[in-house]
Parts: C-alpha cells; structure tokens; sequence
C-alpha cells in the first residue's frame, strides 16, 4: 500500500521538477513590471509584442535558423551514406571511424570553437557564417550517423538485396527500399540535430562576429544590458515553437509509427 502510494507522489515530484522552470518562465514573461521577476508583477502581453519588434532577435532568429536547417540537411547529406556504410559493410577499424565521427559531441564545446577559430577562421580567412555553417554541420553530424546507423541495424538487410534481385540497382534499391524504412530515424536525426544546432552556445560563442549571431548568443548579449521579461517572453516563444515542431512531426508524418 505504502509503494502504491509512493510511486504517484515520485512521479508527480518529477513532472514538478522538469516542468516548473518552464511555468516560471512563462510566468515571467506575461509580467507587467519593467524587470525579469518570479512571481508576476501583474498580467501583460506587452514583452511578448515587444519580441518581435527587435531587430537583433529577428536577424539572429534568421541566422539560426539558417544554420539549423542547412546545418543538419548537409549532416544527414554525409551522415547517411556514412552510417549505411558503416552498418552494411564490414569496415577496417569501423568503430574507430565511429569514435572519430562522434568527437564533436564528446570533446567541449568551447574546445571545439577555440579549434574552429584558430585553425579555420584565422588562417585562411573563411567568412564568420561560412565558418558558422561548417561549425554547426560538424556538431551534428555524429546525431546524424548515429541515429541513422541504428535504424538502418534494425532494417534487415535481404528486404534490400531481395529488391536488387528482382532487378532494381543498388542505387534504387536504396532509395526505393531503405530509405522509406528509415524515414523514421532520418526524421529523428533531423529534429535532434536541429534543436542541438538552433540551441548551440559555446561553438557560436568563438564564430560570432559583427553583425553575424546566432539567436541564443544575441539572448546573452541582451541581458548583459537589459533585464526586463522580454528575455522570459522570447524563451516561452522558443519552447512552444520546439513543442510546436514535435507535434506537427507527429501529427502530419507519423513520427512514432518509425521510432
């Protein structure tokens, strides 16, 4: 009796914990007051408009997203024919390649930016949003090969050869075959490496330069000057947007049909 009635009060202690940031920041943005407080100085939509009347959120809103979807398009460009490669052939030294794919992920952000500055940008002068786009691509790629592989794991392999049997290529066996069976890790690394670019901080942090920066670093450089709740207001703006882009997967592609 004891353990049935503990169990509701954990998993209600958990909801709590990982939703209450997100109800205090939204809380915080519908506050009248001229400064970022918890609880609400009154019910305002006021921070809310003023988001969108800030030229330096919506030019950096536009670089991210920019970056996020050229980004993880040109990820998954490499990223499946590395990952069909690395599940379908018997590969030398595989699973060093896969550890050197995943090294963005695993060596520090601001490693990773310091890298990218010193070794790309100074020497060879790339412009700051080309080297922002090749930055952003590295980082998710690893996202990319990894979720990829593991679909392609779960596909077994004689659906494939059965259709070059019966005379499709090998090129149109792949895409007539494998890849409407994995659509549904291919979506799955797309969303994945999308939030990770649109949500990338240290490596921006090093790339950024005059008048090029992405939206999450234009928010650091906001509140070292301004503390009001359009700060709150954009973030709540940015969590139902990410909500917003789940459920649409969901809804219109069927997300958890594949995963």
């Amino acid at each position: 009796m004891t353990l049935r009635l503990f169990s509701p009060i954990v998993l209600l202690l958990l909801l709590v914990f990982l939703i209450g940031p997100f109800l205090i920041i939204i809380a915080a943005s519908l506050s009248s007051g001229d400064t970022l407080a918890f609880p609400p100085q009154g019910l305002s939509l006021r921070w809310v408009m003023k988001v969108f009347t800030i030229d330096s959120f919506r030019d950096s809103f536009a670089m991210s997203i920019f970056l996020a979807v050229f980004g993880t398009l040109a990820a998954l460009v490499l990223g499946i024919p590395a990952a069909y490669a690395l599940s379908r052939y018997r590969l030398p030294a595989a699973e060093t390649v896969r550890t050197i794919v995943s090294l963005p992920i695993i060596v520090p952000g601001i490693i990773v930016g310091l890298a990218l500055l010193r070794y790309l940008v100074v020497p060879f002068g790339f412009n700051i949003t080309l080297a922002l786009f090749f930055a952003h691509t590295a980082l998710v790629l690893p996202y990319a090969v990894r979720v990829v592989s593991a679909s392609l794991d779960n596909l077994r392999s004689d659906i494939e050869e059965a259709a070059v049997l019966l005379g499709s290529s090998r090129f149109g066996a792949f895409f007539r075959v494998v890849v409407p069976n994995i659509r549904g890790g291919i979506l799955a690394a797309f969303i994945l490496g999308f939030v990770t670019s649109f949500n990338q901080v240290p490596v921006s942090l090093f790339l950024s330069g005059p008048g090029v920066r992405t939206l999450p670093i234009d928010m650091l450089g906001y509140m070292e000057t301004t503390y009001d709740p359009s700060i709150a207001a954009l973030s709540a703006l940015l969590a139902f947007l990410s909500i917003g882009i789940v459920f649409l997967a969901e809804r219109f592609l069927g997300f958890s049909r594949y995963v």
